[in-house]
């Protein structure tokens, strides 16, 4: 008797860690999603990847970042949150994406009137997880 409770409470433990790791996979189906490479420039390509790299900008430059991810999943999200050495908020966009294997996602900001000289990080979330971190200057003029 006392070993038929005890089975029976194994197979009680067993069946919550099997729904609650579906639940985990159904609410999040990106578990096969990668960033791998996070690209700073001053211009992009039609294939979104960027065609003039550098972590060094001038005041009136567009500045492009190119996030290549890998892996499939019914959809995952990519968030761009561009700050100035202050911490100040510069720019933040996100980007729902459905990859399938190697894809690349463009983010860009601008400033007409142009950018203060100083320090800037990029940091790009994968569904709200921090991956990776940019850090890139505007000099002079």
């Amino acid at each position: 008797m006392r070993h038929s409770k005890k089975i029976q409470l194994s197979l009680w433990l067993a069946l919550l860690m099997a729904a609650a790791a579906c639940h985990r996979n159904a609410a999040n189906n990106t578990a096969g999603v990668r960033v791998t490479d996070v690209t700073l420039g001053r211009s992009v390509g039609g294939d979104k990847a960027i065609t003039d790299r550098t972590d060094t900008f001038k005041p009136n430059d567009t500045i492009y970042a190119s996030v290549a991810t890998e892996g499939s999943a019914a959809s995952a999200t990519i968030r761009a949150k561009w700050s100035f050495e202050t911490g100040q908020l510069v720019d933040e966009s996100t980007r729902t994406i459905a990859p399938n294997n190697k894809e690349r996602t463009e983010f860009h900001i601008s400033k007409p009137d142009g950018w203060p000289a100083g320090k800037y990080k990029l940091e790009v979330f994968l569904n709200d997880q921090a991956t990776e971190t940019k850090n890139f200057d505007v000099r002079g003029s």
